[in-house]
């Protein structure tokens, strides 16, 4: 598949961390506003914030967002990276991206979540007005932070739902803090009327696929251990659940060893809901257009596949059901020259 038909194609993304996508140039720039000093040499600032060549493990992967964290300690930092992000995904023709982020990395110097929040989404209507693009906001808690902080931060930005934020996630250390552990403020924020995607599953657990499934969530965030689970992609086909599925970043911290014990031939023979996404554009070196290169180069994926794959995110997109039809529509018009 040409290159250029690829670059052209209409995409939706899911699963984009904020402080894991930023572009070099708002790297730097947002150093610059919090006088923190970084190497002059591009190739040296790559290093610092790009998964290393020998990344061993998720854990590993994860220390690369320590250089990002000062950077993003102010509205005026959290609204230009958030705006970065979405021009970076416009001028590869995603239709729609949620990006997803951490209130509690951002308050190290006094900003409460909601205003952590409130920053981003300033961020997101100011691109939405520049760029031919639909963004919303996904609010993480940690899994290894206090519980007690992630209710308070679940509850302080519920002020912003149908404002821009559509949805909950956890991420984090999940091999030590499973489901299980999180079922109770899980249930306990689902009342607060939005949605929970979660990471699951990549970790080598299959059993936290499972467990997200009862907690009701119907959106995972790698799902990676999936792989050869027969019991348990039955589970995902009856529940229609939508995996947000990220090759880059999975071969990188191991959750998949090598291409053969990555599941997207496994969940799409099968006809499950697939989202292909990033993870971290940055941190991963990459964007949607490589991915989509990857697809194709590794398990054939068709034109007719990417729409599927696509149609299947914006339903399961936690955005409002009037909107899901307008973007629906929308992809339909942009593949129709090309099927």
């Amino acid at each position: 598949m040409d290159i250029e038909i690829i670059r052209n194609l209409a995409k939706t993304e899911l699963h984009c961390h904020l402080d894991g996508s930023l572009s070099l140039p708002m790297i730097r720039q947002l150093a610059d506003l919090a006088q923190i000093s970084l190497p002059e040499e591009e190739q040296e600032l790559r290093k610092l914030v790009t998964a290393p060549d020998k990344c061993q493990s998720l854990m590993d992967y994860l220390r690369t967002f320590d250089v990002i964290r000062p950077l993003l300690q102010t509205s005026q930092a959290l609204t230009l990276a958030t705006y970065d992000v979405i021009r970076q995904a416009a001028q590869e023709n995603v239709i729609y991206i949620e990006i997803r982020f951490a209130p509690e990395l951002s308050m190290d110097q006094g900003l409460s979540a909601s205003q952590v929040v409130e920053a981003v989404l300033a961020g997101i209507v100011k691109a939405e007005v520049d760029f031919p693009i639909m963004a919303r906001a996904i609010v993480c808690g940690l899994r290894q932070s206090s519980l007690t902080l992630c209710q308070e931060i679940f509850s302080q930005s519920i002020e912003w739902a149908n404002k821009g934020l559509v949805g909950f996630d956890f991420a984090g250390n999940e091999a030590d803090f499973p489901p299980g552990y999180l079922a109770g403020i899980i249930k306990e924020t689902q009342k607060l009327g939005l949605p929970f995607t979660l990471h699951a599953g990549e970790c080598g657990c299959p059993q936290n696929i499972n467990d997200s499934i009862d907690l009701g969530i119907r959106r995972l965030g790698h799902a990676t251990a999936i792989q050869g689970q027969k019991e348990l992609l039955e589970k995902v086909l009856v529940n229609e659940v939508c995996l947000e599925i990220c090759l880059t970043s999975n071969l990188q911290t191991k959750a998949a060893k090598t291409l053969s014990d990555f599941p997207y031939l496994f969940l799409q023979k099968a006809g499950a809901n697939i989202s292909i996404n990033t993870d971290n554009r940055t941190v991963s070196d990459t964007n949607l257009t490589k991915e989509y290169q990857l697809y194709q180069k590794h398990f054939a994926t068709t034109v007719g596949q990417f729409y599927q794959h696509n149609q299947a995110a914006i339903e399961a997109s936690f955005t409002s059901r009037a909107e899901k039809k307008l973007l629906l529509k929308q992809l339909a018009l942009a593949y129709d020259q090309y099927l």
